[in-house]
C-alpha cells in the first residue's frame, strides 16, 4: 500500500521504519493467535464462542491463501495490486 501512496519500493519503506512495525505486529498477532491455547484449547479442539481454535485455524489458512493469492497477482500484473 506504501508503494501507491509514496512511490517507494519494498526496501525503502523497511529502510524508513517499516521493519520496526513489521515486528511488532508479527508479534502482536502472533500473541493474538495464542489465545486459545492459552485457554487450554488445542488447534483440533471444537470449542465454544467467538475466539475458538477451529475459527482460529481457518483465519489463519484464509489468511496464507490471501498473501499468496496477493503475490501471486502483483508477479502476474508486475506492479503493485493497486
Amino acid at each position: 500500500m506504501g508503494e501507491v501512496y509514496h512511490a517507494h519500493d519494498l526496501l525503502s519503506q523497511i529502510s524508513d521504519g517499516g521493519a520496526q512495525w513489521f515486528l511488532g505486529t508479527s508479534i502482536l498477532l502472533s500473541v493474538a493467535s495464542l489465545v486459545p491455547l492459552s485457554k487450554g484449547s488445542r488447534a483440533e479442539a471444537k470449542t465454544e464462542g467467538v475466539m475458538n481454535a477451529n475459527a482460529e485455524l481457518w483465519n489463519g489458512r484464509l489468511a496464507m491463501l490471501g498473501l499468496v493469492a496477493l503475490v501471486v497477482t502483483e508477479l502476474a500484473k508486475g506492479s503493485a495490486l493497486i
